[in-house]
């Protein structure tokens, strides 16, 4: 009866994971053996860890993954389609988030693109960072919406203040004059303040081509290009050899 009142205001304070520890060392009596020390110590670890679970699951859930299981660990099991295992070491570190650099991931149809960029964003989630996912064709709408409905400014803060934007089939969609110049103003917003990571079915030397106009498309690849990190996947589409499979 003495513990209720504890329990009220721990649940006040909305401390969960502390509520949890010290009910179970309540109902355990191997905890009896520690120290008052130890027992708190052990109460507080799990307020902690209760927190940075919580933090990552609204992180994952606020990114909206394509490929919401996506992993670095599953990477280093599967084929490699190419993939350069010291670079992903490298990236799954996170520092180049830290550092604001950009991660350009190219292939053919099937190769993976999305998955690689959904495992390092899922890496960046749970490092702490804040971190948005959008298909290029769906990004072109949703900023034509919110111009249109008097939001865009808000929308385009939003993603200036996100730690990490994963910008998925670049290259898809025939750009007009002003898609051109929300994705000038995007690239420019995060140059060297936010990470960003760009998968693409072309070459990055046919991207140029891709933006048309040669001025903007100048400012744009020279943001993006230079210090970027290079991923070029290959080999057979995925897709195709798992409906083969399936056929067998």
């Amino acid at each position: 009866m003495l513990n209720e009142p504890t329990l009220q205001k721990l649940a006040a304070m909305r401390l969960a994971g502390m509520t949890k520890a010290w009910q179970e060392q309540q109902d355990d009596p191997q905890y009896a053996g520690l120290g008052f020390d130890e027992r708190f110590g052990l109460i507080v670890d799990a307020e902690v860890l209760h927190r940075e679970n919580r933090g990552m699951t609204r992180r994952l859930r606020d990114a909206r993954l394509r490929i919401g299981q996506a992993c670095l660990e599953d990477l280093r099991k599967a084929d490699q389609r190419g993939l350069d295992r010291p670079l992903i070491r490298q990236l799954a570190t996170c520092q180049w988030i830290a550092a604001h650099k950009r991660v350009l991931i190219t292939g053919a149809t099937g190769t993976g693109k999305t998955y690689v960029a959904c495992a390092l964003a899922q890496q960046a989630c749970r490092k702490g960072h804040r971190t948005l996912y959008r298909r290029i064709p769906r990004l072109l709408d949703e900023l034509t919406l919110a111009r249109a409905d008097g939001t865009y400014a808000t929308l385009m803060n939003r993603f200036a203040q996100t730690d990490l934007m994963v910008l998925d089939d670049w290259g898809l969609v025939t750009l007009n004059d002003k898609q051109r110049r929300d994705l000038l103003e995007l690239i420019e917003d995060r140059y060297g303040e936010r990470a960003t990571i760009i998968t693409s079915q072309f070459p990055t030397g046919d991207w140029h081509a891709y933006l048309g106009e040669p001025t903007v498309a100048d400012a744009i690849m020279d943001r993006l290009i230079h210090g970027a990190y290079k991923i070029a996947l290959k080999g057979p589409s995925q897709r195709k050899e798992e409906e083969d499979t399936e056929a067998k």
